[in-house]
């Protein structure tokens, strides 16, 4: 791994189920992250999981672990059964969080993230998938209007499965851009794609080049599910970065960001 990225700011400590947050289940993500040389983490499991997370334990396993930055986060999506909830929970929390994530998982229907792999890819059969990507696009935008998310976790998601767009993609994203640079927030870099059907960095060259030009600032993260998955592919990431131009990353300590060269 590449020493000049320090920070993995999406990682999912309870996996896909409540998990209650112990120094048990927390440590070993602490201890990878020094082992790959990271200095600087987020906790951003899934806001349907909420009822695990626990503050306190945060704070026991900083005081443990002063040596690196221990970030309390979530991640806020717009699962149509649990975000209401899930809401209300980052206000009354807010305080306490140092940093959220806002994504998309769901278009038409309740019950199927789309990003499941393999069986979302049946929710694109036949399906116009430039009119897919629009509504993506619209529902990443209502996230961001919020006012409850620092930054857009994998923000073109939407080709996990390999499907592309017929349109120029920099067209059919470009007011979500203009959203996120107006709203001040950030979008994450997301090495998740590289181990999905897509086999591509999330978010695309493209749409790193336009965020680049419109100063949107950059997170960087695995969307790690196990400790074991923390930094993956981040050399790789790094080279990417510099072919791209981008030499600042952000981190968060209580929704205040703050810009690192790399």
């Amino acid at each position: 791994m590449s020493a000049r990225l320090f920070a993995d700011y999406h990682t999912h400590p309870q996996g896909h189920r409540v998990q209650p947050y112990t120094a048990e289940l927390l440590q070993p993500w602490v201890d990878s992250a020094r082992k790959r040389g990271l200095r600087d983490i987020a906790f951003t499991d899934h806001d349907r999981y909420r009822a695990g997370i626990d503050f306190d334990e945060i704070d026991k396993l900083r005081e443990k672990n002063v040596d690196l930055k221990i970030r309390a986060g979530i991640e806020l999506d717009n699962d149509p059964v649990n975000s209401a909830a899930g809401r209300k929970w980052v206000e009354k929390h807010w305080d306490k969080l140092d940093f959220v994530l806002g994504s998309v998982h769901f278009l038409e229907r309740d019950d199927q993230m789309f990003d499941s792999v393999p069986a979302g890819a049946a929710q694109f059969a036949d399906r116009d998938i430039d009119v897919l990507y629009a509504d993506y696009f619209r529902r990443v935008r209502e996230i961001a209007a919020t006012g409850l998310v620092d930054c857009l976790a994998h923000i073109d998601l939407i080709k996990v499965h390999g499907h592309r767009a017929n349109a120029d993609v920099g067209a059919l994203i470009g007011e979500t851009l203009d959203l996120i640079r107006s709203r001040n927030l950030a979008i994450e870099l997301s090495t998740a794609g590289w181990r999905k059907p897509v086999n591509e960095l999330y978010p695309s060259d493209r749409i790193i080049e336009l965020a680049v030009e419109k100063e949107i600032p950059f997170t960087t993260a695995s969307d790690a599910h196990s400790y074991a998955q923390l930094g993956e592919n981040f050399d790789r990431l790094a080279e990417k970065m510099s072919i791209l131009g981008v030499r600042e990353v952000c981190v968060y300590g209580k929704h205040k960001r703050q810009t690192r060269v790399v």
